[in-house]
């Protein structure tokens, strides 16, 4: 049965990183996608085109990963921590109302970008939402994602670091499906050594493979899941 993926994010790019290549596979196997980027305008952001193009840019972006048209927020860039809490948890609840997910997919706590916490933080208390309204569709599961310059850029604090043990095996059509979706966003890619770098991205995949058995995967955290 198809099957509704949500990712939670904060900032364009983040949803091609974290799961782009994930998205490419489950859409090619009659999935649906959603990715809710909570930081729409990323107005802080270096190098960032006009709005209009940034806009154009991430349409695009979700168009080559397979992915429906992106959810937008217009929460301030490198600001999340000056918004109450309970704003983030209601954006997002209100967006799992109205999609209805199956799965959840958002940033690691222990994530060096503080918007990636606050995101993290909002996401896993509106993810029970379906545990306080009848009406809402229990999800069957809830994961971190690891973006690179960020998940593994974070420094040892009494937060657990990212701990893979759930895998999607993409193979490498996805994974370059991942990087051309990341190029759609101006002044994203870096050349190599940067992590958000050709190399570094295939490299990163072929080491998720590697640890289970596949053949390029891009690899998660599981909160929590119902196996059926």
């Amino acid at each position: 049965m198809s099957k509704i993926y949500l990712t939670v994010t904060a900032h364009p790019d983040d949803e091609a990183l974290g799961f782009g290549a994930s998205s490419y596979i489950l859409s090619k196997k009659g999935h649906t996608i959603y990715n809710c980027i909570l930081s729409g305008n990323v107005d802080a952001r270096q190098f960032r085109p006009e709005l209009e193009d940034l806009y154009k840019d991430t349409c695009k972006a979700q168009k080559i990963i397979g992915a429906e048209p992106p959810i937008l927020g217009d929460f301030p860039n490198i600001k999340f921590n000056t918004v109450p809490h309970l704003e983030l948890v209601q954006y997002i609840e209100k967006v799992i109302e109205e999609i209805q997910p199956d799965y959840i997919f958002t940033h690691h706590p222990s994530d060096l970008n503080d918007d990636h916490l606050c995101v993290s933080r909002a996401c896993q208390a509106a993810a029970r939402l379906f545990q306080r309204r009848k009406e809402i569709k229990p999800i069957k599961g809830l994961y971190f994602m690891e973006i690179l310059s960020s998940t593994d850029w974070a420094f040892p604090t009494n937060v657990s670091p990212f701990l893979p043990n759930t895998f999607i095996e993409v193979g490498e059509e996805a994974i370059d499906k991942k990087i051309e979706s990341l190029k759609a966003y101006k002044g994203v890619m870096r050349p190599y050594p940067h992590p958000r770098s050709i190399e570094v991205l295939k490299g990163l995949a072929a080491l998720r493979g590697g640890q289970a058995g596949k053949i390029y995967a891009e690899a998660f955290q599981s909160v929590f899941q119902i196996l059926e």
